[in-house]
C-alpha cells in the first residue's frame, strides 16, 4: 500500500516580477515500509520536494496524498497536525537544544503532540528510544558533552518519539566522519527492516544513496527513473 503519492506536483516561487518554477511536474509513489533515497545536486529541487513531502510547504498545483490525506489543499493547521503525528525529521545539523539534556531533547516533540500521555509515560518512551539508539548511559548529557554521532542518535530518537509512519532524513551524515556515517545509515536500515518504518534519505551523496533499496533521482525539477542500488 502506498504511504505517499504525488501526481503532477509543481512548485513555483514568485520573486518580484519573476516566476521561478522549481518543481515541474513530479509524480511518484512510495509504499509503506520502503527505504528510499531522494538524490539530486544543489538546485535540483530536492529540498523543495522534501518540504512538500514533509508537509512544511504545499505544491502550487498537483496532488499529494499522505496516508490517504490530501496535502495540497490542507490548511497550515491541518498540515502541522499531520506533520506532528505522521512524520519524523532528522537534519544534517542535528538541531538539538544546547542547554537541554538528551532526554529532554527527545521529549520535546511530545509538547506539540495530541497524544495524552502522563509525564512518566513520556519519560519512559524517551528513555526506551535512547536505549535503542545506544545512548542509555547518556540520558542526562547535554549536546556539548556528546560526539557528533551521538548527537545525531539523539536526533533520531527525537524523530521517533511520536511514533511516525514516515522518517525524512535530510543529509543526515553531512557533518559526520565516514565511520560514524556508516553507523547512522545502518541504524536507518535497521529501523526500516525491524520496525517497518518508511524512510526517505534526502542526499547528494551516492554513498548514502547506496544504503537505500530504491533511488529516486531528481534533476532540474523533474524525476528521473527510480533505480535499485547495486548494494541493496
Amino acid at each position: 500500500m502506498d504511504l505517499l503519492e504525488l501526481r503532477d506536483v509543481r512548485k513555483t516561487y514568485h520573486v518580484g516580477e519573476l516566476d521561478l518554477q522549481v518543481l515541474k511536474g513530479i509524480s511518484l509513489n512510495i509504499a509503506a515500509g520502503e527505504l528510499v533515497a531522494l538524490m539530486g545536486s544543489s538546485g535540483s529541487g530536492k529540498s523543495t520536494l522534501m518540504n512538500i513531502l514533509g508537509c512544511l510547504d504545499r505544491p502550487s498545483s498537483g496532488e499529494y496524498l499522505l496516508d490517504g490525506h490530501e496535502i495540497s489543499t490542507a490548511s497550515s493547521d491541518d498540515r502541522a497536525h499531520l506533520r506532528n503525528s505522521l512524520i519524523g525529521f532528522v537534519f544534517q545539523s542535528f538541531n538539538l537544544l544546547t542547554r537541554t539534556s538528551a532526554l529532554e531533547n527527545v521529549l520535546m516533540p511530545l509538547t506539540y503532540s495530541l497524544q495524552t500521555l502522563t509525564e512518566r509515560e513520556m519519560r519512559q518512551r524517551a528513555t526506551e528510544l535512547l536505549v535503542k539508539v545506544g545512548l542509555g548511559d547518556r540520558l542526562d548529557h547535554h549536546p556539548a558533552q556528546l560526539s557528533g554521532g551521538q548527537q545525531q542518535r539523539v536526533a533520531i530518537a527525537r524523530s521517533l518519539i511520536n511514533r511516525p509512519r514516515l522518517l525524512l532524513a535530510d543529509e543526515p551524515t553531512g557533518n559526520l566522519d565516514s565511520r560514524t556515517s556508516e553507523e547512522i545509515l545502518q541504524m536507518f536500515r535497521q529501523l526500516n527492516e525491524s520496525e517497518g518504518l518508511t524512510v526517505i534519505l534526502v542526499t547528494h551523496d551516492p554513498g548514502v544513496a547506496n544504503h537505500a533499496k530504491r533511488v529516486i533521482h531528481i534533476r532540474d525539477g523533474l524525476i528521473q527513473n527510480g533505480m535499485v542500488p547495486e548494494s541493496a
